[in-house]
């Protein structure tokens, strides 16, 4: 069976409900999920989908991204690029256009980084074949 995150799952929604001073049946409200099946992920007896994470997260009014962190469903890097996309689509003082311009440069930067640390670690690489041409 593949290793679940799931009890540190329910671990950190247990701390961010009572931190959100909620009982276990106002969030199952809140997030349109039962009662028991909150409970189950809780105890980390059950790895929610991300559909019922996302509503929880709603629910909770925290990141749906750090929850699927958390879950196993994405990892960290991910979460941080979904994050900064959202960020710069939420900004209500850009239009849609410059909006559109800067995920482009966003992404251009990424690329290059990512191509600077291949080049790196092909370089660093001892036993690395030469290119055939």
């Amino acid at each position: 069976m593949a290793s679940l995150n799931v009890g540190n799952l329910g671990e950190y929604l247990r701390e961010q409900r009572r931190t959100a001073q909620l009982s276990l049946r106002q969030l199952a409200d809140a997030a349109g999920v039962s009662n028991p099946y909150l409970s189950q992920i809780e105890r980390g007896l059950r790895k929610p989908s991300a559909e019922v994470l996302q509503q929880v997260a709603k629910a909770l009014r925290i990141s749906a991204e750090t929850l699927y962190v958390r879950a196993g469903i994405l990892d960290e890097k991910e979460r941080e690029e979904l994050e900064a996309r959202a960020v710069i689509l939420a900004d209500p003082s850009i239009n849609e256009r410059q909006k559109q311009v800067l995920l482009q440069i966003y992404d251009s930067f990424r690329k290059e980084n990512a191509a600077e640390v291949a080049a790196e670690q092909a370089a660093a690489a001892p036993d690395a074949a030469p290119p055939s041409s």
